[in-house]
Parts: structure tokens; C-alpha cells; sequence
């Protein structure tokens, strides 16, 4: 399964934020990475400025082009806005889902524990980190899976109430996925109409 797995703080000073969380090598190094990330003052051309949105949000969701590029296909033939259609494609997306409940720590460890057939989508084993939930399904642990360390640490302490699109049941260590998320409940930090603006050039 293709992914990018290769030195998160070097994409995260690439952007000029951390978009893989807390990091605190990121805190200590604020400046572009290389040799001479930190006198570097080149200006950045307007196609420059629209891929690195691209690639920005592709390395938030942990998505490859080619995935990438589908997701846009399909929501620029979906009703609505485009650039909202493929933010709420992303976060639909099942390893997304299970990161936004709190089930693990980062997006590379959500996928890993779908990959791993961890989770469950309407009682059903789904191991597919793609799979779009639909509203109304339900995303839990399997249950023999319930007494896994990484879950246990990442629950602790997360506040659920944050994200207004998912319902968690604490009993039933699941949560619901009641609608695809409005643009303004998204916290991610991605000029969408930007990567519009790319691929219809």
C-alpha cells in the first residue's frame, strides 16, 4: 500500500507548519529545510503557490496523486462547490474518520490500525483506509481490539465534543458519522480553491 513514509518534520518545514500534529523539531526549526533553508527568500511563482496547496493537503490526508486526483474528479462532477466536495471527500475517508475520533494519535496510525483490521464499520471488519463512510454508519473497534494500548492512550483525555459531524459512544468505543462536515467545522488549514484553480488548468 503506497504512502509517503519519509521525514514528517521536513514536509511539515517544506509548508511552514506542522500539518502532522504536534512536533516539537518543527517548534525548533521554523525555517524551510537544506543547507540553506533559512536565508532561502525566493519569491514563489502563482502555479508554485497553488501546487504546494496540493501537496499540502495531499500530505495532511496521507493521499497519493493518483487517489488525490479521483477524489477531485468525482467532486467536481458532485453538486456543490468543488473544493468543499473533495475537503469533505478526504474527511469522509475511512482513516480519517477513525483519526477525528480520537482512536489513534496521528493519520499514519489510523490507517495502520484499518489496515491491521482494527476497525469496524456497521459491526463489519473493513480494512480498506479509503472506503468513503457514509452518514449514519458507524465506526468502532473490533472488539477483540479493544484492550490495544495505542487505543487506550490515544482515547485518554480526547475531547469528543470538538468535531460536531461525529457522535462518540463511550460504552461502545464507536461513533457515528452523522453528516459530511460543513467547510467552516473543518480545522485544516487548506486554501481548496487553490488546488480548483490547478487542475483546471
Amino acid at each position: 500500500m503506497a504512502r509517503y513514509t519519509g521525514p514528517k518534520t521536513r514536509i511539515a518545514r517544506k509548508f511552514g507548519e506542522a500539518i502532522y500534529g504536534a512536533d516539537k523539531s518543527f517548534e525548533k526549526r521554523k525555517y524551510a529545510p537544506g543547507q540553506h533553508g533559512n536565508n532561502r527568500r525566493r519569491k514563489t511563482s502563482e502555479y508554485g503557490v497553488m501546487l504546494a496547496e496540493k501537496q499540502k493537503a495531499k500530505y495532511t490526508y496521507g493521499v497519493l496523486e493518483k487517489q488525490f486526483r479521483n477524489l477531485f474528479e468525482k467532486a467536481s462532477s458532485a453538486d456543490g462547490i468543488t473544493g468543499v466536495n473533495l475537503l469533505q471527500a478526504l474527511e469522509s475517508r475511512l482513516d480519517n474518520v477513525v483519526f477525528r475520533l480520537g482512536l489513534a494519535p496521528t493519520r499514519a496510525a489510523a490507517r495502520q490500525l484499518v489496515s491491521h483490521r482494527h476497525i469496524v464499520v456497521d459491526g463489519k471488519v473493513l480494512n480498506i483506509p479509503s472506503y468513503q463512510v457514509k452518514p449514519g454508519q458507524i465506526v468502532g473497534v473490533r472488539e477483540r481490539s479493544k484492550s490495544l494500548e495505542v487505543i487506550a492512550d490515544s482515547l485518554a483525555g480526547f475531547n469528543h465534543s470538538k468535531y460536531s459531524w461525529i457522535e462518540w459512544d463511550e460504552q461502545s468505543k464507536a461513533g457515528k458519522f452523522l453528516h459530511k462536515p460543513e467547510r467552516e467545522d473543518i480545522p485544516e488549514n487548506i486554501k481548496e480553491q487553490l488546488i480548483v484553480e490547478l487542475y483546471s488548468k
